[in-house]
């Protein structure tokens, strides 16, 4: 199955050189699409190097100012699909994602079991980072509770940002209505999934804390996810 790694970065010039020769290595028909919105830290350049270490695996897309993660994943997925990638990858460039699932992940894709496999950390045998504070813990748990009640979305990590697509299922969905820019697009991805009746497998993964470089998350998102969260009622109502 061949399969494209979307790949958002603002600054992670630090990760890159680490985390795209490790998933190259894994055994999959893999390439990576690197979608850098002019970070300041040199992340394109570092992006641009590393496609000519990887001729023909590695392809990267430069925005010209920081236009959000939405935005960002839209325009890699169209990017992908109009490359032929039969599955298409999200994942973040700071190896909080476990990188070795990722084989067993596409192999429930490949085998038409799903249209898209969620890595979760909210299912037996998922688990956050056990260095987090309980705060941090308890406030990502309930967001997931919060966007699940309000929608009424059986997925249980409906937040979770590591997914593996089916094209089929990418291009059966109203990607041209999709708004949210910012952390709350993963759960409007998921909401769409779930009103469109597509088959959604999670599987359980170790979320961990990012190793190098700045997270992005701050509470002004959080605050902007939890309003998001209920516009999307709105914008599916025909759905």
């Amino acid at each position: 199955m061949r399969l494209t790694l979307v790949l958002p970065t603002y600054n992670e010039a630090e990760n890159l050189p680490r985390l795209i020769p490790a998933v190259l290595a894994l055994p999959l028909d893999l390439r990576v699409l690197v979608v850098d919105d002019n970070s300041p830290d040199g992340t394109g350049q570092v992006a641009e190097a590393l496609k000519q270490t990887y001729p023909g695996r590695v392809d990267v897309l430069h925005r010209a100012e920081k236009q959000g993660l939405g935005t960002a994943y839209l325009a890699g997925f169209r990017y992908a699909l109009n490359q032929g990638a039969e599955g298409v990858i999200q994942m973040d460039a700071d190896f909080s994602h476990p990188i070795e699932m990722l084989p067993s992940m596409a192999a429930l894709l490949s085998d038409g079991e799903a249209d898209m496999v969620l890595g979760s950390r909210y299912v037996p045998g998922g688990a956050v980072d056990e260095r987090w504070a309980a705060w941090r813990k308890g406030l990502s748990a309930f967001g997931n509770v919060y966007a699940r009640a309000i929608l009424r979305v059986p997925i249980r990590d409906v937040t979770g940002g590591y997914r593996l697509w089916h094209s089929r299922a990418l291009r059966a969905m109203p990607l041209h209505r999709v708004r949210s820019n910012g952390y709350v697009f993963q759960v409007e991805m998921a909401y769409l999934a779930h009103k469109l009746g597509l088959r959604v497998i999670e599987v359980p993964i170790y979320f961990r804390e990012r190793q190098w470089g700045r997270s992005k998350m701050s509470f002004r998102i959080q605050v902007e996810a939890a309003i998001g969260v209920w516009r999307l009622l709105f914008r599916y109502r025909d759905l």
